[in-house]
């Protein structure tokens, strides 16, 4: 399909904004001439990266109801017919082809002012089981794309697409020795990357701050490239130095494509697209999945990575210095087992995902314009 226009709605955070330009990207290196369209909040990650990347964005008005207070939410259910006469609107004025949502609470007033207009929908569902919104939502949408094979037996079988979770192509490339010295780091010292996404996990971080002694082992070739969030960097860094162990300790991590390649093993939380970053790039990990996350979409992520043998899952109530210095040694001082872990990884992994995201997205859009000619 040489031009086709797209909207694609969904933001809030990196793990939904991301995924959603790397398949903007892709529909683009299909259809050079394709018109698209962005729809999020002023306030969401969106606002930011999406003019950032050069596509045009609109907003509307809308909350999320998770995790709010009654007052909230109130306040959030009364924007929802506003929100929706805005997507309508937005749909008039752009006429997409087809309607893409990514998640985030974003999404669900533009998928449904799509499907209720008689426009081509597709859902993308990252996460192994999905949430309320998602599964309403997949009984409108032309099609569902998904993250995980697990999320089939949760969705409507009607137009079900396994086309794994979308990541940023400058996550691969990267060589290992060269990332490690962009970091400062020795170039054959066995390597951790822990973070805990954009605003660190304080839970990660006080449990590697106070397991630092245990890893700091006479003959323990190791370093640490650590991302805290603000509020721990000072903390984390002196438990490190304290403990003599060669550390990098930074706030945020921009070069997350250098940050893996510089791995040898991954401490991090279970979000959908850090989880599929992890098998696309073949990183053995150990998650720590956030256990206040919507219909615990971390544990049931992490999971299914586990189950294949790519990662170790620790549930946060179990999370302690001991437990994790254990499982982190036990990991490192077996290179046969990390070899092992990352070809499992590998093996769930879909680094194409955008590029089969991209396929479904102008194959439906191409029906569309069949049935109506």
């Amino acid at each position: 399909m040489g031009f086709v226009r797209l909207c694609i709605a969904g933001g809030g955070t990196g793990g939904h904004v991301f995924p959603a330009l790397a398949t903007a990207a892709a529909v683009r290196a299909r259809a050079r001439e394709a018109a698209l369209l962005f729809v999020g909040t002023a306030t969401g990650l969106e606002a930011r990266l999406v003019p950032a990347a050069g596509y045009p964005f609109e907003t509307i008005r809308v909350r999320g109801l998770k995790g709010k207070t009654i007052t909230e939410r109130l306040a959030a259910s009364l924007l929802l017919p506003l929100a929706f006469e805005e997507s309508r609107r937005i749909l008039a004025r752009f006429a997409p082809d087809v309607v893409l949502g990514v998640g985030g609470y974003v999404a669900g007033p533009v998928l449904m002012a799509a499907a209720l207009g008689g426009r081509p929908t597709v859902l993308h569902e990252q996460n192994a089981i999905p949430g309320l919104t998602n599964r309403l939502l997949s009984r409108v949408a032309t099609a569902v794309a998904v993250g995980l094979e697990a999320a089939r037996a949760h969705l409507p079988a009607r137009r079900i697409v396994v086309t794994g979770n979308p990541i940023r192509a400058d996550l691969f490339g990267h060589p290992r020795e060269a990332s490690r010295e962009a970091f400062g780091l020795s170039r054959d010292r066995t390597t951790l990357l822990v973070f805990g996404g954009s605003q660190g996990a304080r839970r990660l971080n006080e449990a590697m701050r106070e397991a630092v002694e245990a890893l700091a082992a006479p003959g323990a070739e190791l370093q640490v490239l650590h991302a805290t969030g603000e509020r721990d960097r000072e903390a984390v860094a002196a438990a490190y130095a304290a403990a003599r162990l060669r550390a990098v300790v930074v706030p945020f991590i921009e070069a997350m494509g250098a940050a893996y390649a510089a791995a040898d093993l991954v401490i991090c939380r279970a979000g959908a697209t850090t989880v599929a970053e992890l098998a696309a790039l073949g990183k053995p990990a150990i998650l720590v999945p956030f256990p206040h996350a919507a219909n615990d979409h971390q544990r049931h992520n992490a999971a299914a990575l586990a189950a294949g043998g790519g990662a170790v899952l620790i549930l946060e109530g179990d999370l302690n210095p001991a437990l994790l210095a254990e499982r982190i040694r036990a990991l490192v001082q077996d290179p046969v087992r990390l070899a092992m872990m990352a070809r499992a990884a590998a093996a769930a992994g879909r680094p194409d995902a955008a590029e089969r995201l991209a396929d479904l997205l102008l194959e439906v859009a191409g029906q569309a314009a069949r049935r109506e000619s």
